[in-house]
């Protein structure tokens, strides 16, 4: 891929970018929040990644925001921890640090280089769901709405003054993938369009409510194990919740099986022979604690992701 021209503005922010952008386990990025501040002219004087982010093992995918930067020949910085580039950001003088999915807290020292402090785009309402699993806690709880926070990184986790909200409504179906990139995206847009104000000083960022104040949990392999003793419901925003990692696991006509796609059934399906794990009316179908679940795509282990209707030509005989 060929090189973009380096430019350098005329006018505009001088900033340091903190983060890869992928809001949420295992998802994609198109990095708009990096591109939308280089198209706007301000000039970024590094992109500051973690260390093991940049490396090439075979579970590790490259980091799309370390292309962006390459093709703007902006330079790429991954330390092991933010402090031992102390100096060298304070050489740079730039006016504000903008961090978006960094993954590890910046201590105050590195907040402090920045005139403008750190500004963060968190996706979730602050004060609620703070930390780094926001989108799959919001899908989880099954929340009716969710949106978008800027705010004023400081050494406390998601805690810090908030600049904007931008509330989005959620239908029930989203997937992780689908609601990071809206989110990121309605980010991006907030963070280029009030940046210029946040260095003036014109917008002024208020506290949260600490009363209000959630925290979600760390997800963990264990996590991906499908526990039929929850509810049908449940494990349907668990499987679009964890999708990429770490997945929804079950066992299935003897065979290791990735649930990629589920659905709660509204239709009345007969379990004939009581079973957690049964075929009706051409269905691959999990009976749960409370309802039927059924698998609309799913992943053998060593196989690609197939619709149920190959899945059970394969293995439907062992069900």
């Amino acid at each position: 891929m060929s090189k973009t021209s380096k430019t350098t503005p005329t006018s505009g922010i001088k900033l340091v970018f903190f983060g890869n952008e992928r809001i949420a386990t295992s998802v994609f990025t198109s990095c708009p929040t990096l591109q939308k501040l280089i198209d706007a002219g301000h000039e970024i004087a590094a992109v500051v990644t973690q260390q093991h982010e940049t490396g090439a093992s075979r579970k590790q995918r490259k980091l799309e925001i370390a292309d962006l930067a390459a093709r703007h020949e902006i330079p790429l910085l991954t330390p092991e921890r933010p402090s031992d580039i102390l100096d060298e950001l304070q050489a740079m003088r730039a006016d504000i640090g903008v961090l978006v999915a960094y993954g590890k807290i910046i201590p105050q020292e590195i907040i402090d280089i920045f005139p403008g402090g750190i500004v963060n785009i968190h996706p979730s309402l602050l004060p609620r769901h703070r930390g780094s699993t926001p989108i799959e806690s919001t899908i989880l709880a099954g929340e009716q709405k969710t949106g978008v926070s800027l705010m004023q990184l400081e050494k406390r986790m998601d805690a810090g003054n908030v600049y904007a909200y931008s509330e989005v409504e959620l239908l029930g179906n989203e997937s992780k993938q689908a609601l990071a990139s809206e989110l990121l995206e309605l980010g991006s847009e907030m963070l280029v369009t009030l940046i210029p104000r946040i260095v003036s000083g014109e917008i002024v960022s208020r506290p949260q409510d600490e009363a209000d104040a959630t925290y979600d949990a760390l997800l963990t392999k264990k996590d991906s194990e499908i526990d039929l003793s929850k509810s049908a419901i449940r494990l349907e925003r668990e499987i679009r919740a964890y999708l990429g990692w770490p997945g929804s696991r079950t066992i299935i006509a003897g065979k290791e099986v990735a649930i990629i796609a589920a659905h709660v059934s509204k239709n009345r399906l007969e379990n004939v022979d009581k079973k957690s794990i049964f075929v009706a009316n051409k269905q691959l179908c999990l009976q749960t604690a409370d309802g039927i679940l059924v698998i609309d795509e799913l992943k053998p282990a060593g196989k690609n992701t197939m619709p149920t209707h190959a899945f059970l030509a394969g293995y439907g005989t062992n069900i």
